[in-house]
């Protein structure tokens, strides 16, 4: 491609806004609803909210927001920890622990949408 050409890509692509997903907002509903999830349903949420996390993550500081927002920059800290930890061999503990990540990754999509970094969904 020629420069010019390059520069109307790299334009658009700095301009794109990608959409929440349904899957996305399904997962968080899932783990803050009331009901008590079972180990397995645990594993499979705590699997899907650590890949929601790292995308959200990742995007938060390709778009550079983690540089213009610090509660972004902070939450983008507390998804890494949250991400990173083990999930916990005791049922409750693990519940606790998918929560406190559908709470980090709820907070982190509100203000990256707010931050005009993602749409919401139509």
């Amino acid at each position: 491609m020629d420069p010019d050409r390059l520069r109307m890509v790299l334009a658009k692509v700095q301009q794109w806004q990608p959409y929440v997903d349904g899957s996305l907002l399904d997962d968080v509903a899932a783990v803050l609803d009331d009901y008590m999830p079972n180990e397995e349903e645990v594993d499979d949420s705590a699997l899907r909210l650590r890949g929601h996390l790292m995308r959200l993550t990742n995007l938060a500081v390709t778009a550079k927001v983690v540089d213009q927002d610090k509660r972004v920059a902070e939450l983008v800290e507390d998804a890494r920890a949250v991400r990173a930890e083990e999930l916990p061999g005791d049922h409750r503990r693990a519940v606790g622990h998918v929560r406190r990540m559908a709470w980090t990754l709820d907070e982190l999509l509100e203000r990256l949408v707010e931050n005009q970094c993602l749409r919401e969904a139509s």
